[in-house]
């Protein structure tokens, strides 16, 4: 009886790095963690590979129901194994997402969703996440099980633990007809900027403060000016503002250019630890209490959207 299942998902013959962080993560709670894979055409070595994440056994469920990599028949194959376990995990995405609620309707379990750790205590698993804006940390228990939890994208480093392989078990899916009605008809890539915030020397963020995406270009103007690029907080990439490759924190990249400027950025914690090691950090806010102030090296109290086009142009001017 399996007492941790951490559910794989992949992208053809690529882990997703948000569940090899969570195996690697479920891997230090001690006893078995077993990973399970949905799939078609799955290697049996390549799946033993997730042994180097800390899996001691995979079950491997191999049926062309898998092939469109629609969340219901992996719901289905999920289902008896999950049964028989204490805690199954998932990492972020859009299909462990979508399978982990499925999950946790079918058998009515607890589910804890943005999960950025997890641990076993006397009276079972524990997962915290954060809530309030991400200024409180909440330690959550589960009245029965099994525990599901879904981590936060990025919560947890995908490196390996170990050396050795898995045992591979392949397993037959029972594939209900009706999870079988829906079909993929086709794929798009999302968008990626041409630069990686990562790399950048100057970076220019946004938050909230400028007020809407309609005012993006005068942040944009001032990175212009400064030779930089523009980067965002993780409330402005869920308002569906800019795209997730510009977020800064501890869901996005970490960042650490020489100069950082955050126009509108309150300053919460989880965007802290993204940004916190840059170079010189200036902060623009209308709101004197901002935590950014706190830790910025220069601040500005001011409306974002009067400072920034007066800073923009004093640039310009001095540049000639």
């Amino acid at each position: 009886m399996p007492g941790t299942i951490v559910f794989v998902d992949h992208d053809g013959d690529a882990f997703a790095a948000n569940s090899l962080g969570v195996l690697a993560r479920a891997s230090t709670l001690g006893g078995e963690v077993t990973a399970f894979v949905a799939g078609s055409g799955l290697d049996d070595g390549w799946a033993a590979g997730l042994g180097r994440y800390g899996a001691s056994r995979v079950l491997l469920a191999d049926d062309a129901a898998f092939e469109g990599g629609l969340p219901q028949p992996v719901v289905d194959a999920l289902e008896p194994h999950a049964r028989e376990a204490d805690q199954v995990l998932f990492g972020a995405g859009v299909v462990s997402a979508d399978v982990a609620a499925g999950l946790a309707a079918r058998l009515g379990s607890g589910i804890n969703c943005e999960t950025t750790d997890f641990a076993l205590t006397g009276d079972g698993l524990v997962a915290v996440r954060p809530a309030l804006g991400d200024t409180i940390m909440v330690e959550s228990g589960f009245a029965g099980g099994p525990a599901i939890v879904l981590a936060r994208a990025n919560a947890f480093p995908a490196d390996p633990v170990g050396d050795g392989t898995a045992e591979v078990e392949r397993v037959t899916p029972e594939v209900q007809d009706w999870s079988k009605a829906a079909r993929m008809v086709g794929r798009e890539e999302a968008e990626t900027g041409g630069v990686d915030i990562g790399e950048a020397d100057v970076l220019v963020a946004f938050g909230r403060g400028i007020g809407g995406p309609e005012n993006i270009p005068v942040v944009e103007s001032l990175a212009k000016a400064l030779g930089g690029t523009v980067a965002a907080t993780r409330a402005v990439v869920d308002a569906g503002w800019c795209s997730y490759s510009l977020q800064v924190g501890q869901t996005g990249k970490t960042v650490s250019p020489k100069l950082y400027v955050a126009a509108g950025v309150s300053g919460a914690i989880q965007h802290k630890v993204g940004m916190m090691n840059s170079g010189v950090i200036v902060a623009i806010n209308k709101d004197a209490n901002a935590p950014i102030f706190e830790f910025a090296d220069l601040g500005v109290v001011g409306d974002a959207l009067t400072v920034v086009p007066k800073l923009t142009e004093a640039i310009a001017a001095r540049r000639g």
